[in-house]
């Protein structure tokens, strides 16, 4: 499958393993148009993207999009830091980044902290490594923090909804549809069950295909999600990623309207 453009990748700026200009080259290779530079969020304390780093970072994007052609987006992948949608991208940041996507991640500075490391991290953590289903006060937990997440804040896309933590797949993929918030197929990642999918393909939302690449080689890597479309049914004409057709993002939207 031809990516468009890949809005989900990484860099030497968090813990990725290339540069911008090595994603933008790869991307340019694989025939994309634009690609997403979306390192870790500020409250990732091991390796997220440090906000002195910011001119540089937007420095390296304008020069790789003028070395390529392709055009290469500020983002970041903000984490979720709390029940009450939370997150490390604050509304001073906006004008710096193009992009603009949050999902549920280990090692962050949550809010309020006790509350958020015991749910969204170490019980998550727990369950996931003795590979069981946690019962519904958690599940309605991580819920209610993506969903108000996705009520609150201009957020592009939901990144690997329920890797390593576990929502009601089908009522967060209800608000991004409502709010216009993609939910990601990611490439790299295997992170909802088939059945799973279908339920979410079914509330009508629409999706994008990203590869979370933290190499330059993975740029535009859709492997994955060939391999889950010939499985479930989702519509080719709600992933606004392929075929031609650019993602109408609701940040860039919402910069326009009050930036």
């Amino acid at each position: 499958m031809q990516l468009t453009g890949d809005y989900h990748t990484h860099t030497i700026y968090s813990h990725g393993k290339g540069t911008v200009l090595e994603n933008a080259l790869q991307a340019k290779a694989r025939g994309l148009r634009e690609v997403g530079i979306t390192d870790h969020g500020f409250g990732q304390m091991a390796f997220g993207l440090r906000r002195r780093r910011i001119p540089s970072l937007i420095a390296d994007c304008r020069a790789a999009t003028e070395n390529t052609g392709v055009r290469v987006l500020v983002g970041v992948e903000a984490n979720l830091c709390g029940e009450s949608g939370v997150t490390d991208l604050k509304a001073d940041d906006y004008k710096d980044f193009d992009l603009f996507l949050c999902g549920i991640h280990r090692f962050v500075r949550f809010k309020p902290f006790a509350a958020g490391a015991w749910n969204l991290f170490f019980r998550n953590w727990l369950y996931t490594a003795r590979k069981k289903r946690p019962g519904q006060g958690l599940i309605r937990y991580n819920t209610n923090a993506v969903i108000r997440c996705i009520e609150k804040n201009p957020v592009d896309a939901i990144t690997h909804l329920n890797y390593l933590s576990f929502c009601d797949a089908a009522e967060v993929a209800k608000a991004a549809r409502d709010y216009g918030t993609y939910i990601e197929i990611n490439t790299k990642k295997v992170h909802l069950r088939d059945e799973e999918w279908a339920a979410v393909c079914d509330t009508g939302v629409r999706f994008l295909i990203d590869s979370d690449a933290h190499t330059p080689d993975r740029v535009g890597d859709t492997k994955l999600a060939d391999e889950l479309l010939a499985r479930v049914a989702i519509p080719r004409d709600r992933i606004d990623n392929i075929a031609g057709r650019l993602p109408q993002f609701r940040f860039k939207e919402y910069k326009e309207r009050n930036l």
